[in-house]
């Protein structure tokens, strides 16, 4: 199992957009809103490392309004 945390900066005013298109990615288990430096965090799942990967180059980083991510991968 691969499991990540990506971190998310979305354009301004388009978070709420952001986090209804990652909820709908079956591999985010979680995603919220937050204060600080990044807009939203989530958590992905996947069976393996290539998986994630791909989640995140391919649904993730591809979403309309996402600026720019920043994946911490848990080990």
């Amino acid at each position: 199992m691969a499991t990540a945390f990506v971190l998310i900066n979305a354009e301004i005013g388009a978070e709420s957009e952001v986090l209804k298109g990652l909820k709908v990615i079956d591999e985010v288990k979680e995603a919220y809103m937050v204060y600080g430096v990044y807009d939203i965090i989530a958590r992905i799942q996947t069976e393996t490392m290539q998986e994630l990967k791909d989640i995140i180059s391919w649904k993730i980083r591809r979403l309309d309004k996402v600026r720019s991510t920043l994946t911490m991968i848990v080990v």
